[in-house]
């Protein structure tokens, strides 16, 4: 089959977009390609067409666990066989799926970075026949990027396993600076560059300096017909501002990473599906999110960088219809984001006291937890040892640059099981334990493939089924742990933490004090972009596409600063037309206020009598006090 082919069989699509075509030919040349396409541009097709036209299978490799799962999901609906592994999988569990890379059908392995520092994945993918490595959200490894994440400077070791395989690396969002500095990372020799304009010719962004922020929030709400989005900075405000919306009519709801899964997903599909208005949200929502009809995203605070902002903004208008992006930034926000930066850079004592009470909190001994991944609870953390939020997260992410420890998104993992005694043997302790027989038979016949490989249980349902209460269940799998017939992995919703070194004591933990003021400048240098932004009178859109190197851009016309300009020309352009009518109306004759009113066609009343007092204070015309004359 041809790419159109196959864009057409799997996705329904007659068509490719800007540039998605010249990518796929591009990689189907074996030649390292990096491609930059904004939100919305469709870059999963670029790798996923290519990898369906070629023998082998494709390892992509992305840091968002949420979003490779909803790709694995849509893949396998649309009958091509994907598989994802991330942080939280026990190692019998991988081992399975691995194995199934090698041997079986797969045609698509989601790895998050950090897996790639395992021995086991890398002497696994080096019998893989791989066909392409894709490398989803590339700006995370630069360090000049807003989202740099450590582990993604270990993507370049996997060259070295399949030197002639190409690589496509796909980002919406990077400088010039930064994408060289992708480039030289991830080592792609000769690379082809593609890039598509930042520009948003549908997209209309606003900054607004605004002290009443909620009272600014329900006018664009009640202006602007269709869903929104808007973004919040903390979990509580999404609460608060759904609340406010609700009260005033709106159909609203919010969004945050502490929600349960299944609230989550429920809140997610009605606001997708139309049923719900409008999202109120932390930036943990929106990834991988596809509805394009969203008429409106709004921000409640300054960001932190402009790449994240336009990530976040391009969400709304993706159908090509007139959308808003709505910023709503005050003088206090921006004393408040100048402020962040003393909040996310602690000290080396600060970073070294939260790697020390990370041992304490899961009872680790010195020389211990090599491998070993926990579930992790920052709030519980946090408030076990007095800790600040922001500077907790901030220390941990200089414990995983330094190669420490890796600390996953929040994720759900569904309980899972596996048969790890034979047939025989299951049978035979079914026989001589009647209790067990019912929930045995009920996991075999309702989950197959429980022998070969894990499968994804529900202790709820399984209750239901043979009259036991869930948590009776949980502890049945237990015992049945204990006894080496299964092996059980119970659900989690929560961040993955794993050691990837034996925790070491003070002495021995060397924090890389150069990377943190390199990454303080970095961050002070996009905060002063986001001040320039919000506080220059220029045309938002040239602004941003001079941020992200489209020097001498047309303006938009239709952002708040071009709108406002062209009112005053509109403005200036009435007044000059109300003037060349009263000086021609007083060529011919005197005429009283009302006459002349009356005899002006341009402009409102109140418009017209102000061109006339100008023109009689500027001496223009004059008045005896009844008749106005030349």
């Amino acid at each position: 089959m041809s790419e159109a082919e196959i864009l057409k069989r799997y996705w329904g699509y007659d068509t490719f977009r800007p540039l998605q075509a010249d990518i796929i030919s591009s990689v189907l040349k074996g030649q390292d390609t990096l491609a930059l396409l904004p939100t919305g541009g469709g870059k999963s097709i670029c790798f996923q067409v290519p990898a369906m036209s070629m023998d082998g299978i494709c390892i992509v490799i992305s840091p968002l666990i949420a979003l490779m799962k909803d790709q694995v999901e849509n893949l396998k609906a649309r009958g091509i066989e994907a598989v994802a592994i991330y942080s939280g999988m026990g190692k019998r569990e991988i081992d399975i799926l691995l194995d199934n890379c090698i041997y079986g059908k797969i045609k698509f392995l989601y790895l998050s970075p950090e897996r790639l520092l395992s021995d086991l994945v890398r002497t696994r993918i080096s019998y893989m026949n791989v066909s392409l490595f894709a490398v989803d959200e590339a700006h995370c490894v630069s360090q000049w990027g807003y989202d740099f994440r450590p582990p993604y400077l270990q993507i370049s070791a996997i060259r070295e396993i399949h030197p002639k395989v190409p690589m496509l690396a796909l980002t919406a969002t990077a400088t010039q600076f930064v994408r060289e500095d992708i480039i030289s990372k991830l080592q792609l020799a000769s690379a082809q560059v593609f890039v598509q304009s930042f520009g948003r010719k549908n997209l209309s962004y606003v900054v607004i300096d605004e002290e009443d922020k909620y009272k600014k929030l329900l006018s664009v709400v009640r202006n602007v017909t269709g869903s929104g989005l808007v973004y919040v900075r903390n979990r509580r405000e999404t609460s608060e501002i759904a609340l406010f919306l609700q009260r005033n009519g709106i159909s609203a709801d919010f969004y945050h990473a502490g929600i349960e899964k299944e609230d989550r997903f429920r809140k997610q599909e009605l606001w997708k599906n139309g049923k719900l208005r409008v999202m109120v949200a932390t930036n943990a929502f929106g990834m991988g999110i596809d509805k394009a009809d969203v008429r409106f995203v709004v921000h409640m605070d300054l960001p932190e960088s402009l790449e994240a902002y336009y990530q976040e903004a391009g969400r709304a208008g993706r159908d090509e219809r007139k959308a808003y992006a709505v910023l709503l930034a005050n003088h206090a926000d921006q004393l408040s984001l100048k402020a962040k930066s003393i909040d996310h850079f602690p000290t080396v004592d600060e970073i070294k006291k939260v790697y020390h009470y990370l041992g304490s909190f899961y009872q680790l001994a010195y020389g211990a937890g090599m491998g070993l991944t926990f579930g992790f609870d920052l709030a519980d953390f946090c408030k076990r040892f007095n800790l600040g939020v922001m500077k907790t997260m901030a220390s941990m992410k200089f414990l995983e640059h330094d190669g420490y420890l890796t600390l996953s998104d929040n994720i759900f993992l569904p309980s899972r099981v596996m048969f790890t005694a034979g047939h025989e043997d299951v049978y035979r302790f079914q026989i001589e334990n009647a209790g067990y027989d019912p929930l045995i038979k009920s996991i075999l016949r309702s989950y197959g493939g429980a022998f070969e490989q894990y499968v994804k249980i529900n202790e709820f349902e399984i209750g239901k089924r043979v009259g036991l209460s869930a948590n009776a269940v949980v502890k049945m799998l237990g015992t049945l742990q204990e006894r080496e017939l299964l092996s059980y992995l119970p659900q989690t919703d929560q961040p993955q933490l794993s050691y990837l070194q034996p925790r070491r004591d003070f002495i021995h933990l060397d924090i890389d004090v150069k990377y943190i003021a390199l990454r303080k400048d970095i961050q002070e240098k996009q905060i002063r972009a986001v001040l320039a932004y919000a506080g220059t009178p220029v045309c938002r859109s040239v602004q941003l596409l001079g941020y992200f190197d489209e020097p001498n851009a047309p303006k938009c016309g239709v952002c708040d600063v071009c709108l406002a300009e062209k009112k005053k020309e509109d403005q200036a352009d009435l007044a000059d037309r109300v003037d060349f009518e009263i000086v021609t109306l007083l060529q011919s004759d005197k005429l009283s206020v009302e006459d002349l009113i009356t005899g002006i066609k341009s402009g409102t009343e109140n418009e017209k009598l102000e061109r006339v007092r100008e023109l009689l204070d500027g001496g223009k015309i004059k008045t005896d006090g009844k008749y106005y004359y030349l």
